[in-house]
């Protein structure tokens, strides 16, 4: 059998018989929609894109959101962009959300690296979203006015959210560790009338002051109403000028019954945004209805999200991921949250976490679980990680070994829920399913609803070959608009151009004839050596077998006269050094693996790799700083983790002065 063929993990049959996704099969045999009797996932799968009118009208239909619909009330409109799902069904995310209340699990959990673990009761959140929800009033925010926070992945971030929602006000955040510049190319589109905002955060062990940063946005913001610190970090008697703030615990108490504006399907929930590191980012407008729909779908049948579990993804407020994590109360889980380093003091504290705060399912990325790996971690020796059902892993493809670690180190019966979406959508479009095994170096399936294909140049679908990833029927949870794009020339632009009418996502995509699919790394950072087009996931799957590399990136630039130079940078493992064997090893690997255009001209070592701020790596950004554009021109250091990684490309440019 190929190794990638190999079976790491499948379901019991009791999981199989009470799964959420068996629940609704039941369901919809019992309605007379669907007369799957088996574990069929692909089956299911193909009826759930034969008629998305259908299949969306039952997840509304089975959660409760309407008793009965007409088919043709779900999709008024089909065309992408500009689909228009549920005309005149009145909705609210926050009202769903507080469906779920109970006196029997916390509604959150919480750690930080200078807060203990904490939980946090259903009716304690109430409050406190009465509390920030009085001061959006008291401040005159109503329906469709901005409210934008500044703030750490802490509980105050998630009632205020809420109350947001509740209101029917529009939620949009960044993370304390963003730039000033990079928080006003986000905010000042948007016109809030809100700032909430964290006067401090901790993380790797260092302490980060922000009222002098939060005090520039505030000057700048001049829409703003007022400002409400969280004394996460400094403490309340500290000094500050900020005009018109008030402390979170000086908010008005206000002890009537939670309420919650009814507002239309396709009403703005919140705005997120584009990586913005080549230009200013794209404000991405989701609404109510549409990130309900899809996270009720998502973390019930793919995910298997149950009633009292603890869901958990490591996350900031700057990322899509905290938003998810949020959408976990939607199937009446504790929502838990942690602020701070997932590697500080050191990578085991992250599997500490597992273990304290009884976690069923836990959510990282790629390059965390790599790290693991090659730090050669042992988790289910150090903790007790018995109640661990799954784990998450997106930002980019999983390598095999990866899949291997996991079930040999952590735990062997754990399910690997390896997932790709994006902030696009707020959800993912293939992902994990609890009737189909896990295969290695694999993601199990395409989502339901989410009618993807891998296309070639001439729109055609493939099997088992690589093509762009393209969504071919519109979901509830494609963005209603971006913001400021009043003719929507910005958002046809990004995902319809190539396949018109039809949505692109960027990545490249092979799916094979079970409906398992690979991710090849992002077709905008395509390396086209010498005709052939190869994916920058192929090399790092390669590169990741070596244990003394930590972390790569690699670029390929067509050169004049028809050459090309395709570098790879390495960062070195602690004690590592760059030796002739490795870079033997590292072409043997990829020749052997893949092919000879896949092999570097040249290995270089470098102390860092730039990475945005919500972790992705920025491959396009080196290109162009390599062929020779100044960084302010090649990248937007204020959405980066760390711009000064990039200085050290701009000095390899001007050294070799590529043309």
């Amino acid at each position: 059998m190929d190794a990638k063929d190999k079976t790491v993990w499948k379901p019991d049959n009791d999981l199989l018989e009470s799964s959420n996704l068996t629940h609704y099969r039941k369901w919809l045999n019992e309605k007379g929609y669907y007369d799957g009797e088996n574990f069929d996932y692909e089956a299911l799968w193909k009826w759930s894109v034969a008629d998305v009118s259908l299949f969306w009208k039952t997840i509304a239909e089975y959660n409760g959101l309407v008793e009965k619909i007409d088919k043709r009330d779900v999709l008024t409109f089909d065309d992408m962009p500009g689909a228009k799902w549920f005309s005149g069904m009145p909705i609210n995310y926050a009202a769903q959300v507080f469906s779920n209340a109970n006196n029997r699990y916390p509604a959150l959990m919480a750690m930080s690296e200078t807060r203990p673990l904490q939980s946090i009761s259903w009716a304690d959140l109430e409050t406190e979203v009465q509390r920030f929800r009085a001061q959006l009033i008291h401040s005159g925010v109503q329906k469709g006015d901005r409210v934008v926070a500044y703030i750490s992945n802490i509980t105050e971030a998630s009632a205020a959210f809420l109350a947001c929602a509740s209101l029917g006000a529009v939620w949009s955040s960044c993370s304390p560790d963003f730039g000033v510049d990079s928080v006003l190319e986000r905010f000042s589109q948007i016109s809030p009338k809100v700032l909430l905002a964290t006067d401090g955060y901790a993380y790797n062990g260092k302490n980060h002051c922000r009222l002098e940063k939060i005090a520039s946005i505030v000057d700048t913001l001049d829409t703003l109403e007022s400002v409400v610190l969280v004394p996460f970090y400094n403490g309340e008697k500290r000094e500050h000028q900020i005009p018109n703030a008030v402390w979170w615990s000086d908010l008005p108490e206000d002890s009537g019954k939670l309420e919650f504006v009814d507002l239309p399907f396709d009403h703005p929930i919140w705005i997120l945004y584009s990586s913005g590191t080549t230009g200013a980012p794209k404000a991405i407008t989701h609404s109510h209805g549409g990130v309900l729909l899809e996270h009720l779908k998502y973390l019930h049948l793919q995910n298997d999200v149950r009633k009292g579990e603890r869901f958990f993804w490591f996350s900031t407020t700057g990322w899509m991921m905290w938003n998810f994590v949020n959408a976990s109360l939607l199937a009446g889980a504790t929502a838990v949250l942690y602020d701070g380093s997932p590697g500080y003091p050191d990578l085991n504290v992250m599997w500490k976490f597992i273990q304290d705060a009884g976690i069923h399912h836990f959510g990282t990325s790629a390059p965390f679980l790599v790290a693991c790996m090659k730090n050669q971690l042992q988790p289910a020796q150090e903790f007790d990680l018995s109640h661990l059902r799954s784990i998450g892993s997106t930002g980019s493809p999983l390598p095999p070994e990866a899949f291997d670690w996991v079930y040999k180190n952590v735990k062997s019966d754990v399910w690997l829920c390896s997932m790709s979406g994006g902030t696009d959508v707020c959800t993912a479009f293939v992902g994990s399913s609890p009737w189909k095994p896990v295969l290695l170096g694999e993601i199990q399936c395409r989502a339901f609803g989410c009618d993807l294909h891998a296309l070639d140049d001439e729109g055609n679908p493939m099997i088992n070959e690589v093509g762009e990833m393209v969504v071919v029927q519109p979901m509830p949870s494609m963005p209603v608009f971006f913001w400021n794009d009043e003719d929507g020339s910005r958002y046809g632009s990004s995902y319809f151009e190539h396949y018109p009418g039809k949505w692109r996502h960027g990545d490249w995509v092979e799916i094979n004839e079970r409906g398992g699919l690979i991710i090849h790394g992002r077709s905008d950072a395509t390396l086209n050596r010498q005709g052939v087009r190869i994916g920058t996931a192929e090399i790092y799957r390669a590169v990741d077998k070596i244990p003394a590399i930590k972390d790569s990136l690699i670029v390929n630039l067509e050169l004049s006269g028809g050459d090309h130079y395709m570098p790879l940078f390495v960062v070195m493992n602690e004690g590592k050094r760059l030796s002739d064997g490795i870079i033997s090893e590292i072409k043997t690997t990829l020749r052997s693996t893949y092919s000879p255009r896949h092999v570097p001209d040249e290995v270089i070592v470098v102390a860092d790799l730039p990475y945005t701020i919500s972790g992705k790596k920025m491959e396009a950004p080196v290109k162009r700083i390599l062929q020779g554009k100044p960084i302010e021109k090649a990248a937007n250091t204020g959405a980066m983790k760390n711009p000064e990684s990039l200085e050290f490309f701009e000095s390899f440019a001007k050294e070799r002065a590529f043309r």
